[in-house]
């Protein structure tokens, strides 16, 4: 059945970013961080075609250089407060056209993510097929960060986020938080966003399904120290006896 239908990889990557300018470009052990995005879609066993969605000249050379299709981004779907899901229905609208064919689900690949659990975007196309949800996204468990620990300050004054006694993480309860390793969704619930502008995760549908990794599987570059921490964590998958958890 998964052949039947017509699976869209989109990478976006933007030129501009407040924390790491061009962080799509950065180079992360010898090579461009959005390369490492490239070969994850190429090793995908369900997507039927991959195209970029960017504004940046470097990366759309790139992109071309691993045969992937190129969407020119407008600068009003590129700057700091255009969403994710506009520019992907700019490129997939513009694919269906010039392609003559419809898109049946899309998946949503960040271009500053060099990170991913093998067989992770064929796990979220599989997973959404086979649930009929909207969407499908991978999350990791929050930690020393949960809820039940933060506080608000009023000057150095701390006070509760979530008023609680709790102090061991065992006894938390279990939230997670959305990587940024994969977003597979359907074209329809992708488009009939567009009945909803002011609700930007509309995008994501009613039926919102989780692929649960590990805070390791995936590394999110927004700031220079994510690219220490990529590192480290591409050199230590390397190593024959890695193991490690959250």
């Amino acid at each position: 059945m998964y052949n039947e239908m017509v699976v869209m990889g989109v990478i976006l990557a933007r030129a501009g970013s407040r924390g790491l300018p061009d962080k799509c470009i950065r180079d992360l052990m010898g090579r461009a961080v959005i390369e490492y995005t490239f070969d994850h879609a190429a090793a995908s066993r369900t997507l039927t075609a991959v195209l970029l969605t960017t504004d940046s000249e470097p990366a759309k050379v790139l992109a071309r250089r691993a045969g992937i299709e190129v969407v020119d981004r407008p600068s009003e779907l590129a700057g700091e407060t255009a969403t994710v899901d506009a520019a992907a229905r700019h490129a997939v609208a513009g694919w269906e056209a010039g392609h003559q064919t419809r898109v049946d689900i899309v998946v949503l690949l960040y271009g500053n993510v060099p990170i991913r659990a093998d067989g992770l975007i064929d796990l979220a196309v599989e997973r959404l097929i086979d649930t009929g949800a909207d969407s499908v996204r991978s999350v990791a468990p929050v930690s020393k960060q949960h809820p039940d620990w933060v506080h608000r300050l009023d000057g150095d004054r701390m006070s509760q986020f979530r008023p609680n006694s709790i102090y061991r993480r065992q006894d938390l309860e279990p939230l997670f938080y959305h990587d940024g390793a994969v977003v597979a969704l359907t074209r329809d619930a992708l488009f009939a966003a567009t009945a909803t502008p002011q609700d930007h995760q509309a995008f994501l549908g009613q039926d919102r399904r989780a692929l649960i990794q590990s805070c390791e599987d995936t590394v999110d570059i927004d700031e220079p120290i994510d690219l220490y921490l990529a590192e480290a964590l591409m050199r230590a998958r390397s190593e024959p006896a890695h193991a490690g958890s959250c």
